[in-house]
């Protein structure tokens, strides 16, 4: 591997801190000012381009309310196997709808309900809505219909 080119590690560990920074409504700006760098280096560090020291980490898990490990998860039941690298952040559906519009909305929506049924009874009502559309193709959202990610 070339020095220059990102290790898969690296660039998963920063995908996971845009999507947490981005989850939590936070700017680059905000977050650099935060962990004491430049915002450019955030950029470097979400994509993979720049390493994340293991103190600078501990600081980026602090501001963004999450244990260092958060990073390296690819579900909360699942560790980061390396095999698992191969799939880039951009052909993951999952990381892709956490990055979208709609996926932040619903994420930022659903981490201010504290109420852990209602939290349950709505993954339960989500469920059976996508188990309903079965095979159907998706609808596309209509030009003029707007999510508001805040």
């Amino acid at each position: 591997m070339n020095a220059k080119t990102p290790n898969a590690i690296d660039i998963y560990v920063g995908s996971r801190v845009r999507m947490r920074r981005q989850l939590l409504g936070l700017s680059q700006e905000r977050l650099a000012e935060q962990i004491g760098v430049t915002f450019q280096q955030v950029q470097k560090y979400e994509k993979g381009v720049n390493r994340i020291g293991a103190s600078r980490l501990q600081r980026i898990a602090e501001v963004l309310s999450a244990s260092p490990s958060y990073f390296f998860e690819q579900d909360p039941s699942e560790p980061l196997s390396l095999a698992g690298l191969d799939m880039t952040i951009a052909t993951d559906p999952v990381a892709e709808f956490l990055h979208s519009k709609e996926g932040l909305a619903l994420n930022r929506a659903f981490i201010k309900i504290t109420d852990a049924l209602l939290r349950e009874k709505i993954v339960a009502l989500v469920k059976a809505m996508a188990q309903s559309q079965g095979d159907r193709p998706a609808a596309r959202a209509s030009p003029t219909s707007t999510v508001n990610p805040n």
